[in-house]
């Protein structure tokens, strides 16, 4: 608000200027830059989840502890101790409130800077100095207690640029923060289910064990009887080692998957122990939303939105030191070299007056200083725009990964009913003698790969799962950021 004309005629010429300037900020007003948004997604959902979008139209976004879709306790469990335990979101956290100090550093500019330096000497004058011989040459003792006081107006809006870009940073570090434990989580989730997988896989070897050793017993009987040969008994015992080999090298698997989930959690290795069992769910319906708001919902993206403003206010800092500085500075206090009369009336000093400081020549120094700072905006706008296209394309690769592998997996569970068939088959005619044993064996190992096939796919799929929550944000979004006021006033 500009004063009267009547008022500032009134005021010393400085102080009217400043005034008159202490509205005015330099440089460019920041604006979000567009970012490359489709309409829809390529990829369609899953044909469940399409269903579950016509059941629940108004349900558009993730809720919640995101993990609890699953109905897995264990899960749960571990999932709670992330924010709590877990090493680097820890350091996430401290980096936040690192950055909101940065902001209270950045305020204090804008208030007086008062300070005190009391000070006791002696000193004696050099005998051929003084302009009598009969000056004092003894030592005289000087006693002296200022109280000293400067102001920066904020005259071209450096101070509140540099306070906005702090809270800015602070914005940045807290999505962060939130990016961080989204990424922990959804890791932990991510071994989790592979950890059900590989103990899917263990289930069905030791099923397969025990089948194995029922064929063995069979080939013996028929060898002991005359109708088998000793081939066929070798053959039954090396598949069924080679089973038993691959069931204990599962064991390696499991255990650095749990030893990974421990970590993730925050704990040792030796204080985790994870009861698994095989997956017997399917990936549940997960909201997919509009193209549009993933920019709202995903931290990664607000971070970096936060930061494109932060160096915008760089720009403006750069531009701001085209003008001069001004400080306002005071100085008072108490001398005198007698310490009884330190403290009197007449011992006092004084001294004010505004400064003013203008580079007149160096050398193009704060243009480059500018053109630097524009150049970081520009890879800041890079970056944002780089990571929406790599939000939608992991959006994208995760939603083509579910939908394909949920139709792998029907045409996988044929092909284990099929193997299955051919199997029960194979053991008849074998049993007839009109087959030898190799053909049980072929068949046997194709109705294990198919087996473990349509494991590994509904790993997988639940893994996919985990990935596009992760994609989506995990149910965060930009309104769970802290406002500047928040961040000023956060303790």
């Amino acid at each position: 608000m500009l004063l009267p004309t009547r008022t500032l005629k009134t005021l010393p010429l400085p102080a009217a200027l400043l005034l008159t300037l202490a509205a005015c900020t330099i440089g460019p007003k920041y604006q979000r830059p567009p970012a490359p948004v489709p309409a829809a997604y390529k990829e369609p959902p899953p044909a469940e989840f399409k269903e579950w979008q016509q059941a629940h139209p108004n349900d558009g976004a993730i809720r919640g502890n995101w993990w609890e879709i699953y109905n897995d306790p264990a899960l749960n469990a571990l999932e709670e101790q992330v924010s709590i335990s877990n090493q680097n979101v820890l350091l996430a956290e401290a980096q936040f409130r690192e950055a909101q100090e940065s902001v209270r550093i950045a305020r204090s500019n804008l208030f007086p800077l008062a300070s005190t330096s009391p000070t006791y000497s002696d000193s004696r004058v050099s005998a051929t100095l003084t302009t009598s011989p009969f000056g004092n040459l003894g030592v005289r003792n000087t006693f002296t207690f200022p109280l000293t006081a400067s102001y920066t107006p904020d005259v071209f809006g450096v101070i509140h640029r540099t306070i906005h870009g702090a809270q800015e940073t602070a914005q940045a570090t807290f999505a962060q923060l939130q990016n961080a434990r989204l990424l922990y989580q959804a890791e932990l989730a991510q071994d989790y289910f592979q950890l059900r997988g590989t103990d899917g896989d263990i289930d069905l070897l030791n099923r397969t064990v025990k089948s194995y050793q029922d064929y063995l017993t069979l080939t013996k009987n028929r060898f002991a009887s005359g109708v088998a040969s000793g081939g066929d008994v070798a053959q039954a015992e090396t598949q069924l080692d080679t089973t038993k080999a691959q069931l204990i090298d599962l064991e390696v698997t499991r255990a650095q998957l749990e030893h990974a989930i421990a970590v993730l959690a925050g704990k040792p290795p030796a204080d985790v122990a994870v009861r698994g069992g095989p997956i017997t769910i399917t990936p549940p319906p997960i909201p997919i939303g509009l193209p549009a708001t993933l920019l709202e919902r995903r931290p990664d993206i607000a971070s970096t939105e936060r930061t494109m403003e932060a160096m915008n206010e760089q720009i403006g800092i750069a531009r701001a030191a085209f003008f001069p500085d001004v400080t306002l500075s005071a100085t008072a206090g108490l001398q005198s070299v007698y310490f009884t009369k330190w403290w009197t009336w007449p011992s006092r000093f004084w001294s004010v007056g505004p400064q003013m400081a203008e580079t007149l020549f160096d050398a193009g120094r704060r243009h480059a200083v500018e053109m630097q700072a524009r150049d970081a905006f520009d890879a800041a706008i890079a970056t944002y725009r780089q990571t929406v296209l790599t939000g939608f394309q992991q959006v994208e690769d995760n939603l083509a990964a579910l939908r394909i592998l949920a139709e792998e997996s029907r045409a996988q569970d044929l092909a284990v009913a099929a193997a299955q068939r051919s199997l029960d088959i194979a053991t008849y005619q074998y049993k007839a003698g009109t087959v030898d044993y190799l053909t049980v064996i072929t068949t046997q190992a194709i109705l294990l790969e198919d087996q473990r096939t349509s494991i590994d796919l509904l790993t997988r799929r639940m893994i996919a799962s985990t990935a596009l929550v992760q994609a989506l944000g995990g149910g965060w979004d930009t309104s769970k950021l802290p406002t500047r006021d928040e961040i000023a006033s956060a303790k």
